[in-house]
């Protein structure tokens, strides 16, 4: 079925309709003590007005049941206008047929439904009410005031029904074509909204974290100092001196990172990457930053390299996601990329205990984390700026084979790594997660594979065993 962007809800238009049936009988009750005691018209006024009674009732009904606690579906509300339909139609037939001036009202409820149902529930419509409309051309109780005869009439009562006709074709087409216009537009304002919403998030966030960087310095470089004045102060100390050196490499590496802050928020240039090129200085930066980490890679893939497209940001996010997995499970984790000529499939699995339902259902949203002492930050810049490259990051929680999708879309090409499939085919007995990055890449041949180059040694300084 093509399911219209909804416009409201159905049970708003419910009411909408409810109020529109108390007006329209209303004015019918009105228009037959008018006709029947002041202009005398001949109608048969008792199941005229047991049919405005029943219409009632049923209008009384339906006041009731949106007071119920349940949703009001389409198929309902198609209910309620077919209901109207059968209404009009044992309305006028027993007040003259299709010579009944009121009788264009069947335009009402097709009208209705162009714009608030689905397509195939618009036809039924159009269906009921031309069907309706045709049979009381033939079938119905005289009323001698109404009656037409002669040759004249006739074609006057088929000029009627063929602009009917042509009526209902066109409400149902094109009003439904508006309506649907106006949902879109909704829809693509709500998106607007939600992303300006994002930006100012990450403006503040970015805000923040110069403020951050530019307060880091100073303390980074007592650091230093202290460090360099233990470290002569100990020389003998050999175990000592090895953590010395490492707290060292670490601190340098925070200054280099705050320098590299402030130089990369003047220029960011977005620059074309082979993939391999792109993933080993992320690896061997990650190595450094976690060393306690033991990882395996896989890079292996017959096809010529393609290029991508990158920047520090889309770095500084795949090194977020190969964080959050070491933070779970330090002891392993596995890393494939893999590609072909539309996109680059980047798969990290951790063996932690895998995603809650309840947190997965809102990942990649502000300040919504995995982790008790987690800001929730990372993820969400994560997926900011995987969008912004026009990719998709999916997250599996393998014990309960369960894909949850990022907020980043990646428009043509997604359909070629299908969510459910990569779930089914990673099931494993072991619990974690599964981490999707899919990236649009640019077909090139003739890159070097430097992947390979990268090796990781477990705590007896043994390589771990690829995939």
């Amino acid at each position: 079925m093509n399911q219209p962007l909804p416009l409201s809800t159905p049970g708003r238009n419910l009411i909408r309709l409810t109020l529109i049936r108390g007006i329209a009988w209303t004015g019918f009750l009105l228009s037959i003590i008018i006709g029947t005691e002041i202009l005398k018209i001949h109608l048969l006024a008792v199941p005229l007005i047991m049919i405005i009674i029943v219409m009632a009732a049923l209008n009384m009904l339906t006041w009731w049941r949106l007071g119920l606690p349940y949703r009001v579906t389409d198929s309902e509300y198609l209910f309620h206008l077919l209901a109207d339909v059968i209404g009009l139609s044992l309305f006028f037939y027993y007040s003259g047929g299709a010579n009944n001036p009121f009788i264009s009202y069947f335009l009402v409820p097709l009208t209705i439904s162009a714009a608030t149902l689905p397509w195939i529930f618009t036809w039924i419509i159009a269906a009921a009410v031309l069907s309706s409309y045709t049979f009381l051309m033939q079938f119905y109780i005289a009323v001698p005031e109404l009656s037409h005869t002669g040759v004249g009439i006739n074609l006057h009562l088929l000029g009627m029904w063929l602009n009917f006709l042509l009526s209902t074709g066109l409400i149902t087409t094109f009003v439904f074509k508006m309506a649907h216009t106006l949902r879109h537009r909704e829809k693509m304002l709500g998106e607007v909204r939600e992303q300006v919403l994002r930006d100012e998030q990450i403006l503040a966030v970015a805000t923040q974290a110069a403020g951050t960087a530019h307060e880091l310095g100073t303390p980074l470089s007592t650091l230093a100092v202290m460090l360099k004045d233990i470290s002569r102060d100990y020389p003998d100390d050999q175990l000592l001196q090895e953590d010395l050196a490492l707290m060292r490499e670490q601190v340098d590496r925070c200054k280099d990172k705050l320098q590299l802050l402030t130089q990369q928020a003047e220029i960011n240039r977005v620059t074309r990457t082979p993939v391999c090129d792109f993933i080993a200085p992320i690896i061997e930066d990650w190595q450094v930053l976690r060393p306690d980490v033991h990882f395996s890679l896989s890079c292996d893939n017959d096809l010529p390299m393609p290029l991508l497209e990158r920047d520090k940001t889309l770095e500084q996010a795949l090194l977020n996601l190969l964080n959050n997995a070491a933070d779970v499970s330090p002891e392993r984790v596995d890393i494939s990329v893999r590609w072909d000529d539309y996109e680059c499939v980047i798969r990290i699995r951790d063996y932690g205990p895998g995603i809650d339902p309840d947190v997965a259902a809102r990942l990649g949203e502000a300040f919504v984390s995995t982790k008790e002492e987690g800001m929730g930050i990372g993820l969400f810049l994560t997926h900011a700026t995987i969008n912004r490259f026009q990719g998709t990051v999916r997250l599996y929680s393998l014990n309960s084979d369960t894909a949850v999708n990022g907020k980043a879309n990646y428009g043509p090409g997604n359909s070629r790594v299908s969510g459910t499939n990569q779930a089914s085919g990673n099931k494993q007995t072991e619990s974690g997660t599964l981490t999707e990055v899919t990236l649009p890449v640019i077909p090139a041949t003739n890159h070097q594979d430097n992947c390979s180059a990268i090796q990781q040694e477990d705590s007896d300084h043994e390589p771990a065993k690829p995939e």
